[in-house]
């Protein structure tokens, strides 16, 4: 579940990149966010579902809207990463 997440947050860059509305983006991003949330507490825990809600783009200092919007795929794709990595190496319990 986690791995197809973050192949849907690679998917949303590549589309945002493509047609250069990072407005568009920004919304098609925030949107995925709250999907992602609601995908991770209910598969992973609800502790780490309210970690990944809290994550919060840092500010901005750059004019530059497609660099921030790569920054902001970024700021998900990484915690994603490190917690699909972290639930490879997990073994299963018996749920």
């Amino acid at each position: 579940m986690v791995r197809q997440q973050i192949d849907e947050l690679g998917t949303l860059e590549k589309q945002t990149l493509q047609d250069l509305n990072t407005v568009a983006g920004a919304e098609r991003l925030a949107k995925w966010k709250v999907r992602t949330v609601a995908l991770i507490s209910n598969t992973v825990g609800s502790l780490e579902g309210q970690a990944f809600a809290r994550i919060q783009p840092g500010p901005a200092f750059t004019n530059d809207f497609v660099e921030e919007f790569t920054d902001l795929v970024e700021c998900y794709r990484s915690p994603l990463m490190i917690l699909a990595k972290r639930l490879s190496q997990t073994p299963p319990t018996g749920r």
